[in-house]
């Protein structure tokens, strides 16, 4: 059963949508309509992101298409996505 939404083609997280302990599996649909799994590393609480693959340090952070910040650090596959570890883009 989907416990996160991948809301763009292009978005490396997705949010979850119920809380996600360490060592679950995150379930969402990719883009080809097929269902994909990745091991949560760290818990993730309800409507939070979580990265779909490696997101390493100054590279984009991209949910709805668009970029909503850079990688303050690098981010591994399952970890938790959230403000200690992206940088905000607005100026």
């Amino acid at each position: 059963m989907k416990n996160a939404v991948r809301i763009h083609e292009r978005d490396n997280v997705a949010v979850v949508i119920e809380p996600i302990s360490k060592g679950e599996l995150c379930i969402y649909t990719d883009a080809q309509g097929m269902e994909q799994g990745v091991a949560v590393r760290e818990c993730i609480p309800v409507y939070h992101k979580l990265a779909l693959s490696r997101i390493q340090k100054g590279e984009p952070v991209v949910k709805y298409g668009e970029w909503i910040g850079i990688a303050a650090c690098d981010i591994e596959q399952g970890m938790h996505v959230h403000v200690h570890n992206v940088w905000n883009t607005k100026r």
